[in-house]
């Protein structure tokens, strides 16, 4: 057993985050997410919500503090409403992001989000339903 390492952290997600170096991605995805056909590497956490992962995950993850938007979304359709969970994830960025690289996200048409997540060091699937709740991560340095 480690200390204060949160317990919605499995030891392979744990081990994945150790493994990313600057400027690697991770995306934390939602129950619905095509995770399975495109991750280079899937986790699974489907008993999570993803803002309770997000939460956990930044509790020790840098975000890149050289690129623009180092956490970057789905973008929703364009008759479609701002997904109420992303004031969720703005406000967990917000609360843990030490570095201040977080300013605002950068939003990519669906196909192009996967073809990112494509390209993600990893996948991870949380059990969450909300609409457009997918969020990559590039990791900075400490």
């Amino acid at each position: 057993m480690l200390r204060n390492i949160p317990q919605i952290i499995s030891p392979e997600l744990l081990k994945i985050l150790m493994e990313m170096g600057h400027s690697d991605v991770i995306v934390l995805a939602d129950a619905n997410y095509p995770a399975a056909s495109g991750a280079k590497r899937l986790i699974r956490a489907d008993g999570t919500d993803v803002t309770v992962l997000l939460d956990a995950v930044l509790r020790f993850f840098p975000l890149d503090t050289f690129v623009t938007h180092p956490a970057v979304l789905m973008a929703p359709l364009p008759d479609s409403p701002t997904p109420p969970i992303w004031s969720e994830f703005r406000n967990i960025i917000s609360h843990h992001d030490k570095e201040k690289a977080f300013t605002d996200f950068q939003l990519i048409d669906r196909f192009d989000f996967y073809e990112y997540a494509r390209k993600a060091y990893a996948i991870v699937q949380t059990g969450t339903t909300a609409h457009y709740a997918n969020i990559a991560l590039i990791k900075g340095v400490l």
